[in-house]
């Protein structure tokens, strides 16, 4: 017998020939497929451009409607008041003896205004305006800081509640009673001051004292072409103009 080691036969060769090739593609496809699993989860997930994701918020989609929302309310509100905010100021002023006029708002007329709560009880001499339409609150302080709240039928400009503020601290009339001592500036000149470059309907005009601790008119005007509000600060010392801030909402 030969001493030389029997080589396995020409089949068995291919057999596992085979057999290697099937177990190094299995290897090579567990390791492709385990590859592109770890991608895919290291991937932060696409979307198309301008789409949202699955799981955004409705709400933060289309911030557009509500910017219209708000343009359109003032643009009904503007058309609907037939009372202008001087009239209106002079309306409030009338209702409270030796009063100043510290803060006049456009607004819609809600379940509030026409609320009796509150102490001490409101008066109310005339029928109050339908829920939503048009009214200005205003707020009238005498000298020593009291403010009066002041309702006025924007389409009549019937006053139709008044009422001191309630819950007024001492401390609440002493700082109305301050800005109301530096302020030399009348809500008119102040208005004049702010509309001169701002054109536009006032729909607001307030008493108010900014972080520098002057005291200011902020006026508010909306125009009537684009229904923008522009809140312009005036110094109500001398009436220059501070500030400038649009609300486009």
């Amino acid at each position: 017998m030969s001493s030389a080691r029997r080589l396995p036969p020409l089949r068995s060769l291919a057999v596992m020939c085979v057999l290697g090739s099937s177990a190094l593609l299995m290897t090579a496809c567990t390791n492709a497929d385990t590859t592109r699993s770890s991608v895919a989860e290291a991937a932060p997930t696409a979307y198309p451009s301008g789409s949202a994701s699955p799981s955004a918020s409705p709400s933060s989609a289309s911030p557009s409607a509500s910017m219209n929302q708000d343009r359109t309310e003032r643009k009904a509100l503007v058309s609907m008041a037939k009372v202008t905010w001087d009239k209106a100021a002079d309306t409030a002023v009338k209702e409270v003896s030796g009063g100043k006029l510290v803060d006049l708002e456009l607004k819609q007329t809600s379940d509030e205004a026409t609320a009796t709560a509150g102490s001490p009880s409101p008066s109310t001499p005339n029928p109050a305006p339908s829920k939503g339409s048009p009214e200005w609150e205003a707020k009238v302080a005498t000298s020593d800081g009291t403010v009066h709240r002041i309702d006025i039928d924007a389409v009549s400009g019937k006053v139709f509640r008044t009422q001191e503020e309630p819950d007024q601290s001492a401390d609440d009339k002493q700082e109305v009673a301050g800005m109301l001592s530096k302020a030399t500036q009348t809500p008119q000149q102040a208005v004049k001051a702010a509309t001169a470059e701002t054109k536009g309907t006032v729909t607001g005009v307030e008493l108010d004292q900014n972080d520098n601790q002057q005291v200011t008119w902020a006026v508010d005007v909306v125009s009537t072409d684009t229904w923008d509000k522009t809140t312009v600060d005036v110094d109500a010392t001398n009436g220059k103009i501070l500030g400038r801030h649009v609300d486009s909402d």
